[in-house]
């Protein structure tokens, strides 16, 4: 019973769709309205300021440290930043008394007040602060650095902006299972399992266990942001999706034609297939059964860790199942 409602805890802060939690279209039609006004008046691109607000939706959900939105828009912006680092009031909404203290804040809403609450506000708050850099790729990237100060994060939201910008839609939050369903594979949850092979650790994913060559797919939209060798996982892919959960593909017998890093996905798309490398150098391979190891990490902004796929696993081999019936 307390396996299940772990798996069940986790698949609900992990995966909104599970939880009820899935956006609904009416909230994507108002975000992108509001993405779009400011797009207008600032010439920041609409889905610059989408990949920011998705990523700050993204930490909020795994950090405890911040507020929770009061609108529709999850960027964030500190009081200091927003009022002014010597302002008497952080909670000033006044434009001149902000600008006056060297705040950032700025009423784009037209209704005299500078709201850190108002979704309009923040959002051309944060465009101009951007546009001040210049409004090219290059120059937003800038920008955005100069606000996190890390280059992971930039990094991160520069991904988003391309799938926004490719797909030109917000919903991109559909998964697929790894291998095709109604096949010959086998898994159980292996996530913390220990590990003896280049020291004492924990298994940081879930083993499905299937014969060779079996074609293995996409479990989202996302960017391929890793190929290559690993001592460990051997012939690996790595993709991180919207949600800014990253995808781990290991023990591959090898890779799709033509999959590169910084390659768009979609769910379900080939991108390699079962093998059993790894343990060694490049190349080493049939040191165990072949079977795909698949693993899910979180970035909170911070740090990432791994959480235990297993549960989303089941849901989405689920789906698909119905699907095909």
């Amino acid at each position: 019973m307390k396996v299940l409602l772990s798996a069940l805890l986790l698949l609900s802060v992990f995966c909104p769709a599970a939880s009820g939690k899935e956006q609904s279209a009416s909230v994507y039609s108002e975000r992108m309205q509001l993405y779009r006004k400011a797009e207008a008046v600032t010439q920041i691109p609409w889905y610059v300021l989408a990949a920011v607000d998705q990523y700050e939706e993204n930490i909020r959900s795994n950090r405890k440290d911040l507020p929770e939105k009061a609108g529709i828009i999850s960027i964030y912006i500190p009081d200091y930043l927003w009022s002014g680092p010597e302002n008497p009031n952080p909670k000033d909404d006044a434009p001149l008394s902000i600008k006056v203290f060297d705040g950032i804040g700025l009423d784009g809403d037209g209704d005299g007040k500078a709201e850190v609450s108002n979704d309009e506000d923040i959002l051309y708050t944060f465009a101009q602060y951007l546009a001040a850099f210049g409004t090219d790729l290059d120059h937003i990237r800038i920008g955005l650095w100069n606000y996190y100060r890390r280059d992971q994060t930039v990094g991160i939201i520069t991904e988003f902006m391309t799938l926004f910008k490719t797909f030109g839609r917000l919903d991109l939050g559909e998964h697929a299972f790894p291998l095709p369903v109604k096949t010959d594979y086998s898994y159980r949850s292996t996530w913390g399992a220990a590990r003896g092979f280049g020291g004492r650790r924990i298994h940081e994913g879930t083993d499905l266990f299937a014969h060779y060559g079996l074609p293995v797919r996409s479990t989202c939209y996302g960017i391929v942001e890793m190929k290559g060798w690993n001592r460990f996982g051997g012939w690996r892919i790595g993709i991180r999706d919207i949600n800014n959960t990253y995808h781990y593909f290991a023990h591959l017998n090898g890779f799709a034609k033509g999959v590169h890093k910084g390659q768009i996905v979609k769910p379900g798309e080939v991108i390699g297939s079962v093998g059993s490398s790894g343990y060694g150098p490049p190349g080493t391979a049939g040191k165990f059964p072949p079977h795909l190891h698949y693993g899910m990490y979180k970035d909170n902004g911070r740090s990432e860790w791994s959480f235990d796929p297993y549960p989303h696993l089941r849901a989405w081999e689920r789906k698909e199942i119905r699907k095909k019936k």
